[in-house]
């Protein structure tokens, strides 16, 4: 055998083992921005709007759906959907990423979108005050977490906590 082919050999085996460590630690990243995801939730729901529903923007923007982040980690939710159950009415997150630790509020009416609040920019309610659900999906339409006001379960019992916020499902 020459050196030339010893040589070539171990370039070729290195550059395997090198190919091997660098989709090995992707996996952890993979999983761990999974994990990221899956701590993403949708904290509380002002699905009637206080005073009169007058369909003013005030009105429309005091109805709104907070998502919370609870994980240390930045998480991108560019193509998330959160979304009416009843009716289908759906607001698409654009080009917006949620801090770790940190909650945005959605609003139904107009407004200026901040790191805190977005706006549906819609001139009609999108939440029932009696029966809904909530649901929040990510980019690839997986349900991240949904919530669900006003129904009855098996023993007649409103759905909504202490806190008024609705049942959770996952």
């Amino acid at each position: 055998m020459t050196s030339s082919s010893v040589t070539a050999r171990r370039l070729a085996a290195a550059a395997l083992a090198a190919g091997a460590l660098v989709g090995a630690a992707a996996l952890p990243a993979t999983a761990a921005d999974r994990s990221h995801r899956e701590n993403v939730e949708i904290s509380r729901v002002q699905y009637d709007s206080p005073g009169w529903d007058n369909g003013s923007n005030r009105s429309l923007n005091n109805e709104w759906v907070e998502v919370t982040n609870n994980s240390r980690h930045r998480v991108n939710l560019d193509g998330w959907r959160l979304t009416e159950d009843r009716r289908g009415v759906t607001y698409t997150f654009r080009h917006f990423s949620l801090g770790g630790h940190q909650t945005v509020r959605v609003h139904t009416g107009v407004g200026r979108d901040t790191a805190r609040d977005l706006f549906q920019d819609r001139r009609n309610y999108v939440w029932d005050n009696r029966r809904d659900t909530a649901t929040l999906r990510n980019d690839s339409r997986r349900v991240v977490d949904a919530v669900t006001w006003g129904e009855r379960n098996h023993r007649g019992d409103d759905n909504r906590g202490h806190d008024g916020r609705g049942q959770h499902r996952r």
